[in-house]
């Protein structure tokens, strides 16, 4: 089925990003004037757009297209167009794709603007049957996670303006984006501890990208007990998932700038 799919590079990606990035302005535009059934299918002929190209540099480079930073971000820019979706078609929120779509279009410019070289060749110990799986379920709790706190700044900026009720019901669907996320989180960590025991002989080496992992884990843990136990104090649970978000960022990227990663971390981009 991959040898239907054309050759492509990042030279492509603009003849990608452009057609995606209108079909996100009509999907927004539409569910703003309340037309649900285009918005929907704006919406998901994007993401068609988008995973034919990730499908066609897939191809190119005989390998799957998670190595760099620049390749992450292509996946993230991706499942964020379908974290909003979700959310607008489970629970109607018309917003919700203006903010997707924003941040969508955001890490498609910085992939315009800076591509990054590229070649077919890994290391040995990704040419894992764990590498594709373990790295997709990280990009989507990303996304999930970022849609989660995208509706924490909605519910503070609207908590005067709403009812109880409706205010209650942005709660839930927070809480549900940080489960989603959080399941995601845990199905990579224990891929990930598989696959380390396989390639390197130990579940888990404090790597660095393993402890901030840990961290992150632990963070968006706290937040969800404290959703529990102190259910009527969002103000302090949205403290808590904004540090949290703070904590996945350190871990997706900010690793890469840490004295402790330089030269020693199995997990830097590119390597």
């Amino acid at each position: 089925m991959i040898d239907l799919l054309p050759l492509l590079d990042w030279t492509d990606f603009v003849y990608f990003a452009t057609p995606t990035f209108l079909l996100l302005v009509v999907s927004v535009v539409s569910a703003l004037m309340s037309k649900r059934s285009l918005a929907i299918v704006a919406g998901a002929l994007a993401v068609v757009v988008f995973a034919f190209f990730i499908g066609g540099m897939w191809h190119s480079l005989q390998r799957p297209p998670l190595r760099t930073m620049g390749e992450t971000r292509l996946w993230y820019s991706f499942f964020v167009i379908i974290a909003g979706l979700i959310v607008f078609v489970r629970w109607r929120y018309k917003w919700i794709l203006s903010f997707s779509g924003l941040l969508s279009t955001v890490f498609m410019i910085i992939n315009i603007a800076k591509p990054e070289i590229h070649s077919k060749t890994m290391m040995p110990a990704l040419e894992s049957p764990f590498f594709v799986p373990h790295v997709i379920s990280y990009i989507f709790a990303y996304s999930m996670l970022a849609a989660a706190l995208i509706m924490g700044i909605y519910i503070i900026y609207n908590r005067r303006k709403n009812s109880s009720i409706e205010i209650d019901k942005m709660i839930h669907i927070a809480d549900n984006l940080v489960y989603t996320g959080m399941s995601f989180l845990m199905i990579g960590l224990l891929l990930g501890a598989v696959w380390a025991k396989i390639a390197w002989g130990t579940y888990w080496g404090w790597d660095p990208k393993e402890t901030w992992a840990a961290i992150t884990m632990l963070s968006y843990l706290l937040y969800i007990h404290h959703r529990v136990y102190c259910p009527k104090r969002f103000e302090v649970s949205f403290l808590l998932l904004i540090i949290s978000f703070l904590f996945l960022q350190i871990c997706w990227y900010g690793v890469n700038y840490l004295p402790s990663a330089q030269n020693s971390s199995i997990h830097m981009y590119g390597m």
